[in-house]
């Protein structure tokens, strides 16, 4: 509008100058209306966007160093398989009988947290977690070591020809969600995974120290991470309950507790996509 008003008065509109010398030839009028009209959509534009961009605060730190476990130094792959449907059991006889073997061995600074089948979700799928005790240097000894272990390079090639597809990310656990332990069962499991927005995983655990302690009381927490390497911006948040009605029951309590509704408002808004798994653990399981 500002620049309107300038051109107006630059034309003679205001001094009477266009009387008293010769008009601007028509085109040069246009060209000039033209540019007011494209300078003023230009700041519109600027305007508006100015209300939609979020505008993510300069960190100092990377956010792994500010959300992370301080007291350990636990590394966490999350590996998803897709079995073909007609190999399901197999794969997981397959697992049952191989991977404890691996655990015997006292050299190998991994551990298994958990291995599930999907129950509802995606089909047919193996969900497995692992803690490498010491970080990427933990995690680099294990895979060297395993590369020389021909009982494990069998069980590879033989559960390769079972699967349609996998993928893997590798984790820290949030300082403040509980630590993942073996517990006893009968339970089923859910994993909750959220594709964050970039720039918004700070948000996501300033919200979530506070919201933990609302879905304390049934024991259901069992762990939180977020991704380092492979789809990044990922959260991943694991929950054990008895069945699902009592999963419904517990996440009914929660919205009962003053404060939970308004963290939720505050979160929503930095998801991106998110995924809900009920998994049933396999009997090699620590977590039942």
């Amino acid at each position: 509008m500002a620049t309107r008003v300038l051109l107006r008065r630059s034309l003679g509109g205001a001094g009477g100058l266009d009387r008293a010398g010769p008009r601007l030839p028509a085109r040069g009028s246009l060209a000039l209306r033209e540019l007011a009209s494209s300078t003023n959509r230009a700041g519109e534009d600027s305007w508006l966007k100015s209300l939609f961009v979020r505008k993510v605060d300069p960190r100092k730190d990377a956010h792994s160093n500010l959300l992370a476990k301080k007291e350990t130094s636990s590394l966490y792959k999350i590996q998803f398989h897709n079995v073909k449907p007609e190999y399901l059991d197999a794969y997981n006889k397959l697992c049952q009988e191989v991977l404890p073997k691996i655990h015997e061995e006292k050299h190998y600074p991994c551990a298994l947290v958990g291995t599930w089948n999907t129950w509802y979700g995606e089909q047919d799928q193996a969900v497995h977690l692992w803690r490498y005790e010491g970080g990427y240097p933990a995690l680099t000894e294990v895979m060297n070591k395993l590369r020389q272990n021909k009982e494990f390079t069998a069980f590879r090639k033989e559960r390769g020809n079972m699967l349609l597809s996998r993928k893997n990310q590798l984790l820290l656990e949030f300082s403040f969600w509980n630590e993942p332990v073996p517990r006893e069962g009968p339970n089923i499991y859910e994993l909750r995974s959220y594709q964050l927005r970039p720039g918004t995983m700070i948000e996501w655990g300033n919200y979530w120290a506070r919201a933990i302690r609302f879905r304390q009381d049934n024991n259901e927490a069992v762990g939180g991470f977020f991704s380092q390497i492979g789809q990044l911006y990922m959260v991943h948040h694991l929950w054990a309950y008895k069945d699902l009605q009592s999963r419904e029951d517990t996440r009914n309590a929660a919205w009962n507790k003053h404060g939970w509704d308004e963290l939720v408002y505050y979160t929503v808004p930095l998801i991106q996509e998110m995924e809900s798994r009920i998994m049933i653990p396999l009997k090699i399981s620590p977590l039942q």
